[in-house]
């Protein structure tokens, strides 16, 4: 089976990259595969960018850092949230549905990550050029 890149095979088996992928993407975020029960993203946060506060209620998240430093906050409410740690490439983000949290890029570089949602969460074909595209989502 030969690698597919940037193919969004959701009804196929995929051989992908993933490092490659999510280093050279350039969007804030671009949906690379979404099958049935799961969906794969990439990102790039800028520098001091940040995901932005949020909460996936249907969704459980998996989030691989692939370049750069970041700290990851939680909360079981918006109000709760609180610093938990900083990550970098050797750390993956397990975000439960109905958990709040936020990803701030803290370094000079921006942060490459990876995440996967179950079940999917963003329409297929989503690219988001930047966070405040993201943020006019209606979904």
């Amino acid at each position: 089976m030969e690698e597919q890149n940037f193919v969004n095979s959701g009804d196929k088996p995929t051989l992908l990259n993933i490092r490659n992928t999510a280093r050279t993407n350039m969007f804030y975020r671009k949906e690379i595969w979404t099958g049935e029960r799961l969906q794969l993203t990439v990102m790039s946060i800028p520098v001091g960018g940040e995901v932005g506060l949020e909460i996936h209620n249907e969704n459980d998240q998996f989030i691989g850092v692939e370049f750069g430093v970041a700290s990851v906050y939680f909360g079981a409410t918006k109000q709760d949230v609180k610093f938990v740690g900083g990550v970098n490439p050797n750390y993956v983000i397990i975000v439960p549905a109905g958990t709040w949290h936020n990803i701030v890029n803290e370094g000079n570089v921006p942060l490459k990550l990876y995440s996967v949602y179950a079940p999917p969460h963003h329409p297929k074909g989503t690219i988001h050029k930047t966070k405040f595209d993201s943020d006019l989502a209606d979904y």
